[in-house]
């Protein structure tokens, strides 16, 4: 007995067009996300800044120093000696004044800052449409497809002002000695550093800092 397979009929392209079947398009041009925003921004800034300073200072600082080291040297003797007399008289007689009187008038206004949009929305709402589906995928187009317009108005007012006024005396002897023996068996090492430093500091004066600021910000 013979036995006869059925044979799959080929499906011709007229079925294939009757069951409205569309062809994908190229990897390359597909895309699952197409976001295309619109920011419209309207900053007015303004930031017076006003500062002064003002500064007596007498600073002294005498520094005196002696080194002396024996290395791998035995029998040997390492002396270092730092004597330092020194008299610092220091005075400041004067007045430290600073002044920042300020006077600052600001108006602001961005409402025509969107310039030539035809449609701008109002009250900084942002607007805007969100589609997407396998539709707009398949006809080359993505799955995300976000629209977004977004305004928004901003107006920044910094008036700042500050005076800053000091008076200082710095005095900062400093007396140092060093010995030192290393890998020396039987070596001496002797520092000594006496200091006899006389210092008077004295301010006479006023430090006075006046920072008067008077601002006028309008914003709308």
């Amino acid at each position: 007995m013979k036995l006869f397979g059925k044979r799959n009929k080929p499906v011709s392209m007229d079925e294939v067009e009757a069951e409205q079947a569309v062809s994908l398009p190229n990897k390359e041009v597909m895309s699952l996300l197409d976001v295309n925003a619109n920011v419209d921004l309207g900053l007015d800034l303004a930031a017076p800044v006003d500062l002064a300073a003002a500064a007596n200072l007498n600073v002294a600082a005498p520094i005196e120093a002696s080194a002396a080291a024996n290395v791998a040297s035995p029998d040997a003797q390492a002396v270092s000696e730092a004597y330092q007399h020194g008299s610092i008289s220091q005075g400041i007689t004067g007045d430290a004044t600073a002044t920042a009187p300020q006077h600052a008038s600001v108006a602001q206004d961005s409402s025509s800052a969107f310039g030539s949009d035809p449609a701008p929305t109002t009250g900084g709402t942002p607007s805007g449409t969100t589609v997407g589906g396998a539709d707009s995928l398949l006809n080359g187009g993505s799955l995300l497809d976000a629209n977004v317009n977004l305004h928004a108005d901003a107006n920044l007012a910094a008036p700042i002002d500050g005076a800053v006024a000091a008076q200082g005396n710095v005095a900062a002897p400093v007396d140092a000695a060093v010995a030192a023996n290393v890998a020396s068996p039987g070596a001496a090492a002797e520092a000594l550093a006496p200091q006899e430093v006389n210092i008077d500091q004295n301010i006479d004066g006023n430090v006075q800092a006046t920072a008067e600021q008077t601002a006028d910000v309008e914003q709308k």
